[in-house]
């Protein structure tokens, strides 16, 4: 558990049920354990966090969760993101700074959590994330986000495009977004009240509203990649992944 920092960090890990490529996918089986429990676990192992909780729609879900030792919340069905479950979170639960997981992530990098949940030491910080440098093979991957920074590493802009174009390409050196956001609670709440910007319904990205209403995101360098689970052949991957690990401690 996190002892030098005078704030609380709530880790919350948003999970629906329902998913169109790979249905139920949270419920998928890595070694024996849903794959939600495993996003759970490595949440918790990353010591970034007071405490993490899983908020669903799903009682199957929850069911699953609870039996691997992990907590779980019900939340409204109809709920629009992730950023709106963590919302809900954060009405019942007080903390000081929440920081949304993506649930289909199991190998997510515990020292970007850290990363994230100390980027609020500095109390100018309302928002923060994590990025790494993009693959070329992902360049026209419209799912993943790409995303440039200011001066003080703050975002300017998201996009699935790839951004800036590479007009002087030997110079270009482009990011991808690792969605992990953490929130002040006060940013949070209000997030939640602002209406959807135009950018945000173009590009399918929540992340713009914030910058659309002059929320500044700073954005952290994750320590390693993460792989996103919205196919089988993703779901294989982190299997492979998981065994490798498992042979590398043993």
């Amino acid at each position: 558990m996190p002892t030098s920092r005078n704030y609380k960090v709530l880790g919350v890990v948003p999970a629906r049920l329902a998913s169109v490529r790979l249905p139920e996918k949270m419920l998928a089986d890595l070694h024996g354990t849903p794959l939600i429990a495993v996003t759970a676990r490595s949440a918790l192992a990353s010591q970034a966090f007071d405490q993490v909780i899983v908020a669903t729609d799903s009682q199957k879900i929850a069911e699953a969760v609870e039996k691997a030792g992990f907590t779980a919340i019900l939340t409204d069905p109809d709920l629009p993101s992730g950023s709106a479950r963590v919302a809900e979170i954060a009405r019942q639960i007080e903390a000081d700074v929440y920081v949304n997981i993506q649930g289909d992530e199991p190998l997510i990098d515990g020292e970007g959590l850290r990363r994230v949940a100390d980027a609020f030491t500095d109390s100018s910080v309302e928002m923060a994330t994590l990025s790494f440098p993009l693959l070329p093979e992902d360049e026209k991957n419209h799912n993943a986000v790409k995303l440039v920074l200011d001066a003080h590493s703050n975002a300017l802009y998201f996009s699935r495009s790839l951004i800036p174009y590479p007009r002087n390409y030997d110079k270009f050196a482009p990011l991808k977004h690792l969605g992990v956001y953490g929130y002040r609670r006060a940013t949070l709440l209000r997030l939640m009240q602002l209406p959807a910007c135009d950018l945000e319904k173009i590009e399918s990205l929540e992340q713009l509203r914030a910058l659309y209403h002059g929320i500044k995101i700073r954005v952290l360098p994750a320590a390693r990649d993460s792989i996103g689970v919205d196919t089988h052949a993703d779901l294989e991957r982190v299997r492979q992944e998981l065994l490798k690990r498992r042979s590398s401690q043993s």
